[in-house]
C-alpha cells in the first residue's frame, strides 16, 4: 500500500526529498501559493481530503508574525489526523540559536534568536511541539543551515562579476547541500523518533568569503575583492544574516540516523555543482 506525503510549501528542499521517494511506493501531494507545477493552490483550496489520507506530513512554509501558517489554518484538522499519521516533519532553521560569536551549538543549546525571522521560527517550533504533546503528533524538527545546491550556488554571481567577499571579523556560517537535506528527511522517515530535533548541516563551518573565493578559483576567475562589512552596501535582509555567527554540530544526524553526508564540506559541494553545470 502506498504511503502518502502531504507537503506544505512543496519548494526547493521538499522537492529534493520527494525525488528520493519511489513513485511506486509513495503518493505526494504538494502545496504552493499559486498552485500548478503538480501542486495544489493553498491557502485557497480545501486540503481536507489529502489530510485525511496522508500518512506523512512535511511543512516547509516560513512562519509569520502570528506563528505557523499551517497550524493557524489547520491546527484542529491536523490534531484529528494525528492517529493515522506516521511521521510529521517541520523544517526550521539554525537561526533559532542566535549569535554565538563563532562558537559551537547543538540541539540542546538554548534558543536565543537575534533576528525577527529567528524569533518567528522559535514561536512556530513551540506551536508544533504543543500540538504534538496534546494530540500525539509524531513530530520531528529539522533545523537547517544555509541551503545551497543546483541553481542555488555562488557561480552565477562570480561569472557575472557581482560576487562580493564581505569580511566581518570572526564571522562563520554553517551550510547544507539540498541533497543532504533530502537524505536526512528520508532517514528520519525510515527511523522515526517522535519528538526528535536534528541540526542539518555539513561538517565544515566556514567564513562566507572563503566560499566565494573557492568558487572563483574553481571557475578560474579573479578572486572578488574584499569589502569590509561596515562599509558594504547591503539590503537590511542581507545584513541581518551577518548578525549571527556560529558553528553548528551535526552529530545527531550521523549518530542517530546513520547519515553519511554526500557533501561533508562546501568544497565537495561546489565541485559537484560545477560538474553538473
Amino acid at each position: 500500500m502506498k504511503k502518502h506525503l502531504l507537503s506544505f510549501g512543496h519548494g526547493y528542499s521538499a522537492q529534493a526529498f520527494g525525488a528520493l521517494l519511489g513513485p511506486d511506493l509513495w503518493q505526494i501531494t504538494g502545496t504552493s501559493r499559486a498552485g500548478g507545477n503538480q501542486t495544489i493552490a493553498w491557502p485557497g483550496t480545501s486540503i481536507s481530503s489529502a489530510l485525511e489520507t496522508a500518512t506523512h506530513v512535511l511543512v516547509s512554509i516560513a512562519p509569520e508574525e502570528n506563528g505557523d501558517v499551517v497550524l493557524n489554518a489547520l491546527g484542529d484538522e491536523i490534531a484529528r489526523a494525528a492517529p493515522h499519521l506516521e511521521w510529521v516533519g517541520y523544517l526550521s532553521t539554525t537561526g533559532v540559536y542566535g549569535n554565538h560569536d563563532g562558537g559551537w551549538v547543538d540541539e540542546a543549546t538554548p534558543l536565543t534568536p537575534s533576528t525577527k525571522r529567528g524569533e518567528m521560527r522559535v514561536l512556530a517550533e513551540s506551536q508544533w511541539q504543543e500540538l504534538a504533546k496534546s494530540a500525539g503528533l509524531p513530530l520531528h524538527i529539522f533545523r537547517l543551515a544555509g541551503i545551497y545546491g543546483p541553481g542555488r550556488g555562488p557561480f552565477a554571481k562570480v561569472r557575472n562579476g557581482t560576487a562580493r567577499r564581505i569580511i566581518k571579523k570572526n564571522q562563520v556560517f554553517s551550510r547544507t547541500h539540498v541533497a543532504d537535506i533530502a537524505q536526512v528527511l528520508a532517514a528520519s522517515v525510515a527511523h522515526p523518533n517522535p519528538g526528535a530535533i536534528y541540526n542539518v548541516c555539513d561538517n565544515f563551518p566556514a567564513p562566507p568569503e572563503d566560499v566565494i573565493g573557492f568558487a572563483a578559483e574553481l571557475l578560474g576567475a579573479p578572486i572578488p575583492p574584499a569589502i569590509d562589512f561596515d562599509n558594504a552596501e547591503m539590503s537590511p535582509m542581507a545584513r541581518s544574516f551577518y548578525a549571527e555567527s556560529k558553528r553548528v554540530r551535526n552529530d545527531k544526524i550521523r549518530d542517530e540516523l546513520g547519515v553519511n553526508l554526500l557533501f561533508p564540506d562546501y568544497q565537495s559541494g561546489l565541485r559537484a555543482l560545477l560538474e553538473e553545470d
